[in-house]
């Protein structure tokens, strides 16, 4: 049978009778309320439907509905205690003792008591209802609006194509597998698979769930995060091309950036059956690396010729530096002041000067012929025997600025500079930070004690003495064109995978801010990040101003979606997860972690679940058009086009 003719019989199940099976009936509750249901079981029924799993689901149908037919979803949270179950209990260990000195088998037990002792109670939660609104067409609401006594409902167990109908049901007149939507995987219960039904229940997910929302994947290693990322890839990347729309318009061409940490996106792997993210859309895909390899775009700046990218690469780097003079460093204003304010000018050359200065003696390779100029003074340039405004090397400029620090507490150049200027200094703040940092020296004339220019020497990496566009404005670029960017960050150390990660992510936030308040138009920049733990702000991290916790709360505004995947849930920062739409949750080992998954919808019902099954690519999914959890088994990730 074809997808389409798959489809067209799925969307035409009439739940109301079809759900109603005698040979999937399980029970009758005997208790109800707006969020339990306890159903009475027993082993017949069970073994009839092929058993009942933690996490399966149920429908409990009223048999008296008439015109106006409810059926109640339910999920089967556990055993449940029968008023009956003390007498049972009681009458089974008699039987027991009475037969401890015979090999009897149970099947020596008379008819009735072993039709007692075969029933059990099953404990529900009540994830809601599907009705008919006045129009005719099925609806799901998360709760129910009113419950009759338990013994008017009949409880069955849905499979086939009344399972697929529940799970992939959608609000509106859209259809799972329609236009814009991807097989994702396929019903699965428990990691047993002894009743595995004959034919799988698909389940979809629509792309447009992704589109400026947050997605998180939370899982041990090696247990399918990095599968289901290369799934949401693809199904994004296919999105634009199926002609899906939203809000009544196509959706335009989508900018995905992933920062691969472990290179597994931007080369090839084995477990891709030997294709790569950058293989399948190769078109599409520009990868950047750190360092300079086959195939890539090195991501590596010129600070000498873009200071002012330099200066921020250097801010993001030494950002978490507490010592007060490297964050005066930091805070140097390097504004270009007003062309007619001769005296600003003449400052902020001397900064710029002595800042390369600083570059220099840090071993960033200078372009060839590189020479600073700016307005000196001539007592100095007399004492060291050149003037800066003809033009001079760095080496000559750490020369000057080093002569203006060793004597500026002594010469008259600078003693009496501020009597004659009104009271100004002859350097102001940010030249002593810059003349502190290039000697290494915390007052004037004095010994060169602290580390100044050499914290710079781990960035010389990010830096290229050749001429060339920014790669931040190249990336942005890529992203607005539709285009798929791979960040290989695999052979870069923490600090520096966090380093490209902040600066990039604040490139894209600011370019997004910007056209949206220009009112622009911005297509949908979809950003992944493996190992989110080591770039997200940490739980207890309060700072909302941090670009990833701008991005979790504003994000949605700007077109900008969030991907990233951890096994780190309880050090990922609260602003974050609870603006999470989107959850794919395998298999953790930790406390800690579940308590914190627990928190959110009711993940709490598979904490157990989670704890004991280690299969891979059995997720728990919550996505933003699926009113409750589904358990799916991911499909593997395959190098073909849909």
């Amino acid at each position: 049978m074809s997808i389409k003719n798959q489809l067209r019989q799925m969307v035409s199940v009439d739940l109301f009778k079809e759900a109603v099976a005698p040979d999937t009936f399980v029970g009758r509750p005997f208790y109800f309320d707006f969020s339990k249901m306890k159903v009475l079981s027993n082993d017949h029924w069970k073994e009839k439907v092929g058993g009942i799993a933690a996490g399966a689901f149920l429908v409990a149908v009223y048999d008296n509905a008439g015109d106006r037919p409810e059926v109640v979803l339910l999920r089967v949270l556990g055993p449940t205690i029968l008023p009956s179950d003390s007498d049972v209990v009681a009458a089974m260990v008699d039987h027991y003792k009475e037969n401890a000195a015979t090999d009897t088998s149970a099947n020596t037990l008379d008819s009735y008591t072993r039709y007692e002792f075969q029933f059990s109670g099953l404990e529900c939660r009540v994830l809601g209802s599907f009705y008919r609104d006045e129009a005719g067409r099925t609806q799901f609401g998360a709760d129910v609006d009113n419950f009759y006594g338990p013994n008017n409902y009949s409880v069955y167990r849905p499979s086939g194509r009344v399972l697929e109908y529940i799970v992939n049901f959608r609000d509106g007149e859209s259809f799972p597998g329609g236009v814009g939507d991807q097989r994702i995987g396929q019903v699965r219960y428990a990691s047993s698979r002894r009743h595995l039904p004959i034919a799988s229940v698909p389940v979809y997910v629509s792309a447009l769930d992704y589109l400026g929302k947050r997605t998180a994947l939370f899982g041990m290693t090696r247990t399918g995060k990095s599968n289901t990322v290369k799934m949401i890839i693809k199904a994004t990347a296919e999105l634009t091309p199926s002609g899906a729309q939203l809000g009544g318009k196509q959706v335009s061409s989508i900018g995905q950036i992933v920062f691969d940490v472990n290179g597994e996106y931007a080369n090839d792997n084995q477990q891709d059956q030997g294709t790569a993210i950058y293989q399948l859309y190769a078109s599409d895909v520009t990868r950047y690396s750190i360092l300079q390899k086959d195939g890539f775009k090195v991501m590596k700046l010129n600070f000498y010729r873009q200071i002012l990218e330099g200066v921020e690469m250097i801010r993001s780097s030494l950002q978490e530096d507490g010592a007060i003079y490297t964050q005066a460093f930091l805070n140097v204003n390097w504004e270009a002041p007003d062309p007619q304010d001769n005296s600003a000018t003449t400052r902020h050359g001397r900064r710029l000067a002595c800042y390369q200065a600083i570059l220099r003696e840090a071993g960033f390779t200078a372009p060839a012929t590189h020479r600073v100029t700016f307005v000196g003074s001539k007592p100095i340039n007399d004492a060291v025997g050149f003037d800066p405004k003809d033009g001079i090397t760095l080496d000559q400029a750490s020369q000057w600025f080093t002569w203006v620090w060793d004597n500026y507490a002594t010469n008259a150049v600078f003693t009496t500079y501020p009597a004659q200027n009104a009271g100004r200094e002859w350097a102001d703040d940010d030249l002593k930070s810059l003349l502190r940092f290039l000697t290494r020296k915390p007052s004037p004339g004095g010994q060169a004690s602290e580390a100044g220019f050499r914290k710079l020497v781990r960035l010389r990496d990010l830096h290229t003495s050749t001429l060339q566009k920014s790669y931040e404005l190249e990336i942005v670029e890529l992203l607005r064109e539709g285009k798929i960017v791979v960040i290989d960050l695999s052979q870069g150390n923490p600090e520096i995978q966090r380093t490209y990660s902040d600066r990039l992510c604040a490139r894209i936030f600011r370019d997004a801010m910007d056209r949206f308040i220009k009112n622009e138009p911005s297509n949908f920049v979809q950003m992944y990040f493996e190992e989110a733990h080591n770039l997200f702000p940490k739980k207890n991290e309060a700072d909302l101003t941090l670009i990833y916790n701008r991005i979790a709360k504003e994000g949605a505004k700007l077109n900008i979606g969030l991907v990233y995947a951890t096994q780190e849930v309880s050090s990922i920062s609260a602003n974050v997860l609870k603006n999470t739409q989107n959850w794919f949750v395998s298999h953790l080992n930790n406390n800690d972690e579940l308590r914190e998954i627990a928190k959110y919808y009711d993940f709490e019902d598979f904490v157990e679940s989670l704890r004991r099954t280690t299969d891979k690519g059995f997720i728990r999914m919550k996505t933003y058009s699926n009113a409750f959890i589904v358990p799916v088994q991911i499909d593997r990730f395959s190098a073909v086009k849909s």
